[in-house]
């Protein structure tokens, strides 16, 4: 997989917008003639699981991604996705912090609880934790890592790894979409 791999970028609850990490790769991959999908998904800080997953499934159906790399909410949707089982393989998946299965916030009340799913719909997965995470503690990590059968990345003192907690530039997750 080289740069100019199409990546899909799916940001969580309230978006991912300057500086976050998701928007720096994005930036990124487009210097190198990339291809990349960076879409604003709807409502972003009041989403439906419905509409986003209706969204989502559109954009899959028309970019076509080799790599798609997930950030916070953006996986609790995957799973749905996956357990509805209307979307292609694609090469390569990345899921970054994660909320835990059974996050019980009113606002995103529609995304919870939610499934392991059986399939993820990616030939290869890789899980990013933080020891720190609010959204999902290292026991939850744990257990969704041997639930999903999937190997882990786990960061020392990341917080949710998002701009608040200084997770701007990521050379990191750079190479990872670059090297493979």
């Amino acid at each position: 997989m080289s740069s100019r791999a199409k990546t899909l970028i799916l940001h969580g609850w309230g978006g991912s917008d300057f500086p976050h990490w998701q928007s720096w790769l994005a930036g990124e991959l487009a210097k190198d003639y990339g291809q990349v999908c960076f879409p604003l998904l709807d409502n972003p800080h009041f989403p439906t699981k419905k509409k986003w997953m209706s969204q989502v499934k559109e954009i899959l159906k028309e970019f076509k991604p080799d790599i798609v790399i997930c950030h916070s909410m953006a996986n609790t949707l995957w799973f749905h996705l996956c357990e509805e089982g209307e979307i292609q393989v694609v090469q390569r998946l990345l899921m970054v912090s994660p909320p835990r299965m059974d996050l019980d916030l009113p606002t995103i009340k529609t995304f919870f609880p939610a499934p392991y799913p059986k399939k993820l719909y990616a030939k290869e997965v890789m899980l990013v934790t933080s020891t720190n995470d609010p959204y999902l503690n290292e026991e939850e990590a744990t257990a969704m890592r041997i639930g999903l059968s999937v190997p882990m990345k786990i960061i020392q003192d990341g917080g949710h790894l998002n701009a608040d907690s200084n997770y701007g530039e990521w050379p990191w997750v750079l190479n990872w979409v670059k090297n493979t």
